[in-house]
C-alpha cells in the first residue's frame, strides 16, 4: 500500500500498518534531517530519500526475517574467503543535500580497518562495499544508493536476487558479484531463503557452510 502525502503532521505520530510505504513528495533537506532527529535512532520505520522525496516504509517480519538470514550469510561467506570486514546493519548514510538511506544490511569490507571503532559516521567517512535490501526497493531507493556511490547492491525480492554494480555514477545489474566471483549467489541466497522457512535459519546456515567447506 502506498500514499503520497504532504508533511501534514509529526512523522512519529503516523500509525501504519507492516508492509505500509507513504511517500511524501518536496521535501527539503533540513525538513529530512529533522524528521530523522524526530524518529531518533530506535524505530522500526525505515526511511529513504532523494530528490526531495521521502519514502517511510514499516517492514513486514518477512522482511525482517530475511534480512538476517542474508547479512548471516554474507557473514559465512566473508569468513570462507577469509576477508574481514565491520557490519553496520541499518546506519543512515546521508550525501548531504541530497540523498538518505538505511541499507537493511551492510558491510564494510575494503575499507573495514578505517571504520573498526566506529559508533558514528563522520562526512568523509567512505560508503559501506556491500548494501542489502530485502523488499520491493523504488527508484527513490535506487537513486539514493547511487548519490552516496555504494559500490554494490543486493536487492532480494520475491524470491529473486538482483546484483547491482555501481559503474560511472549508475547501477547496471550483473550475474555475479565483484565480493565474491566464484558463487551462484542469485541461486544460493534464493533457495537458502526459501530452505529457511522450511527447516529453520539454524539448519539452512549449516546447509550453506557444508555446501562451501
Amino acid at each position: 500500500m502506498t500514499a503520497v502525502s504532504p508533511v501534514v503532521k509529526p512523522v512519529s505520530l503516523m500509525r501504519l500498518a507492516p508492509g505500509s510505504v507513504v511517500t511524501i513528495q518536496d521535501v527539503s533537506w533540513e525538513e529530512f534531517e529533522s524528521i530523522l532527529q524526530e524518529l531518533g535512532e530506535k524505530r522500526s520505520l525505515r526511511v529513504v530519500y532523494s530528490n526531495s522525496t521521502l519514502e517511510i516504509t514499516v517492514p513486514l517480519l518477512e522482511h525482517e526475517k530475511s534480512k538476517d538470514l542474508i547479512s548471516d550469510i554474507v557473514k559465512i561467506l566473508l569468513k570462507k574467503i577469509k576477508k574481514r570486514y565491520e557490519p553496520f546493519g541499518s546506519t543512515t548514510f546521508k550525501r548531504e543535500n541530497s540523498a538518505g538511506v538505511e541499507p537493511d544490511a551492510c558491510f564494510y569490507i575494503e575499507n573495514y580497518q578505517r571504520m573498526i571503532g566506529k559508533l558514528r559516521l563522520e562526512p568523509d567517512d567512505p560508503p559501506p562495499d556491500l548494501a542489502i535490501e530485502t523488499d520491493l526497493t523504488s527508484k527513490t531507493t535506487l537513486d539514493a544508493y547511487e548519490a552516496i556511490a555504494v559500490p554494490e547492491l543486493w536487492i532480494y525480492n520475491s524470491k529473486k536476487l538482483s546484483i547491482y554494480l555501481l559503474k560511472n555514477g549508475h547501477y547496471i545489474q550483473s550475474e555475479n558479484s565483484p565480493t565474491f566471483p566464484n558463487l551462484p549467489l542469485t541461486q544460493m541466497i534464493p533457495a537458502t531463503v526459501e530452505r529457511a522457512w522450511l527447516v529453520g535459519i539454524v539448519q539452512a546456515l549449516e546447509e550453506v557452510e557444508g555446501e562451501i567447506n
